[in-house]
């Protein structure tokens, strides 16, 4: 395995020392820019930054002392020279990407590190799916900082997964060289009871010095939420109002507010900035999902960015909340975030602070990329079979396992639904009284079928359900393995048939997803690594994506980003209702629940 090598600060202070002093040339110079300076919160016209050994050396008012016949000069001819972007929360699978093809989609886009929790990966491939996330992190030339899985099964008893992450493997991963903290806590009811199991792996990363991630997704923001804070949990990303951020900076988290590909809130909760006056820089910013093609067509973290601007906050803080504020949460502000000596020399240079395009970006003190085009290489990890092989239905599915039996007798059944919520990561408890045919509760109007299929351990099982929401109309079906978290098979359809083909088609590829209508395929993305990523450059996968989307336009449905909606159907931890391989799960209550009720 070949890390790209990156100096310590002591391996390179002397040198640093001497280029500030003028006594040596640097190897890079910045000259005649604005240097926006997130320490103090101010723009200040006419400064060079030197840079050397991947670092900055020194920020002059004139750097010409450090201009030898051998450094690379750059002119910022008065641009804004502002850090790196770095996102404070994600995951890599998301994009539907490996770490190298992710680095590669937003290194144009100005992010220069990432803190990255693969619990995707772990729930299929356990441990040593981490560790392989954790050594290509570590291949590519910006920062990809790795947070260890804290929660594999997300909710114990009420999901199986492929692998569990233990308290000895929490601990094991904390001597990895790239991992900067425990992954977002998601079984919040048990760090709320005192669950042994989730405080000695928070025991275990604080032991380490490092961070511990949170994801507390209730709304009740008493007693429960009392007890998770003493927990240990330092941030928290799921808020979704402005009474959410104010409560968690208030107990002394940082409050994350996100924007991905599907989870729009941070409108909701900045105004606990521009209106309640709050101290700004316990609050960072995030896109936690964004997949290829928002990657590819829309941006990362300068979207974020651009639109907490757009929603009122100052373009210098929102630029704190995206680069020092970050840096000092995870116990780096003397290693990124900011442009100051010693410091990573992660710049970018941009002509506008609202409009923010990304002009240049410089990772380490080497150009990585101009005007939208990615400048180098981002080397791939050599993903195993064991990696690729991980789809097994135990046997091929037919029509017959989507089948729903009504009680004998009944013309009427009241069902639990999942009623889908565009753009946010919750959903509703609904229920309706379905009709039923030849012996079956069949879905009406709105409402269609939902399935969870078995995936790891090729049981055959299959959970049957409904879901509301997406609009799909005619005789059609879509699947995917990405179901976070367990990541088994999730299908929804309006035809067992289509169902059936849908489910079949990824077992053949090694995964993906696949949407189908009227006995054809209408799109496929193959994403043969784990069922979760393709190794494909993320241009190709975006435009799959984007052909994905457009066949769930095509069946009826016209939510925004319906497909980060598909896959989290499964996700147990979130209110209110979800499907898992055990059945449906009532989240307000972490209980399971009937399917059908009695009959009304």
């Amino acid at each position: 395995m070949t890390h790209t090598a990156f100096p310590a600060w002591p391996a390179v202070a002397a040198d640093l020392i001497a280029v500030a002093a003028g006594r040596v040339p640097a190897d890079m110079v910045i000259r005649g820019g604005i240097w926006v300076n997130v320490h103090s919160r101010e723009t200040l016209p006419g400064y060079d930054i030197a840079i050397h050994s991947g670092r900055i050396a020194a920020v002059l008012s004139d750097a010409s002392a450090q201009i030898g016949p051998d450094t690379q000069v750059i002119e910022a001819q008065g641009r804004f020279m502002i850090p790196g972007l770095c996102d404070a929360h994600m995951h890599i699978e998301s994009g539907m990407l490996t770490p190298a093809e992710f680095a590669r989609a937003v290194i144009p886009h100005g992010t220069t590190s990432m803190f990255t929790d693969p619990h995707e990966i772990a729930n299929v491939l356990g441990l040593a799916g981490v560790r392989m996330m954790h050594d290509e992190a570590l291949m590519q030339p910006i920062n990809i900082f790795t947070q260890m899985p804290s929660c594999a099964p997300s909710a114990p008893g009420l999901e199986t997964t492929g692998h569990e992450i233990t308290p000895e493997d929490v601990a094991e991963a904390m001597e990895w060289p790239g991992i900067i903290g425990l992954g977002e806590m998601m079984n919040f009811p048990g760090v709320a009871a005192a669950d042994p199991k989730m405080l000695a792996e928070i025991a275990a990363t604080q032991a380490a010095g490092k961070t511990v991630g949170g994801h507390y997704a209730s709304p009740d923001l008493g007693a429960d939420f009392a007890a998770y804070v003493a927990g240990g949990p330092a941030d928290d990303h799921e808020g979704t109002s402005e009474a959410d951020a104010i409560a968690r900076v208030r107990q002394g988290m940082r409050a994350m507010l996100r924007l991905g590909s599907a989870w729009y809130d941070v409108a909701a909760q900045i105004t606990a900035i521009t209106e309640k006056g709050l101290d700004p820089r316990n609050f960072i910013l995030c896109t936690d999902d964004s997949h290829s093609g928002t990657l590819v067509h829309d941006g990362h973290m300068n979207r974020v960015v651009r639109h907490a601007i757009e929603c009122g906050c100052d373009p210098l803080v929102a630029l704190q909340m995206a680069t020092i504020n970050t840096a000092t949460h995870f116990g780096l502000e003397r290693e990124i975030g900011s442009l100051t000596p010693g410091r990573r020399a992660d710049v970018i240079l941009t002509s506008d602070l609202t409009a923010l395009p990304i002009e240049t970006v410089i990772a380490r003190g080497q150009v990585v990329a101009e005007n939208g085009a990615c400048l180098v290489d981002c080397p791939h990890y050599d993903w195993p079979a064991s990696a690729r092989g991980t789809v097994h239905l135990g046997h091929e599915l037919a029509a017959r396992d989507f089948e729903i039996a009504a009680p004998e007798g009944a013309t009427t059944v009241r069902a639990n639904v999942i009623g889908v919520v565009e753009n946010q990561a919750p959903t509703k408890a609904l229920t309706a009284d379905l009709p039923v045919r030849g012996a079956l509760v069949e879905g009406q109007g709105d409402i269609c079928q939902i399935a969870l299929v078995e995936r790891h351990r090729a049981t055959g099982e299959v959970v049957n359900g409904f879901v509301s929401g997406f609009g799909y109309t005619g005789t059609m079906a879509m699947a995917s393995t990405v179901a976070h978290d367990s990541h088994h098979m999730i299908v929804v359809g309006t035809d067992r048939e289509q169902m059936a083909l849908a489910a079949n088609r990824l077992a053949e590829v090694g995964g993906g997803i696949s949407v189908w209508r009227d006995g054809a395929e209408l799109a496929l993305v193959e994403l043969p690594i784990a069922g979760l990523m393709s190794d494909r450059p993320a241009s190709e996968v975006a435009e799959r994506a984007q052909q994905m989307m457009q066949a769930m336009r095509d069946c009826g449905c016209e939510l925004n980003n319906a497909y980060m909606q598909h896959s989290l159907l499964a996700l147990v931890v979130i209110p209110e209702l979800r499907i898992s391989d055990l059945g449906l799960v009532d989240v307000r209550k972490f209980e399971m629940i009937p399917l059908l009720e009695l009959q009304p």
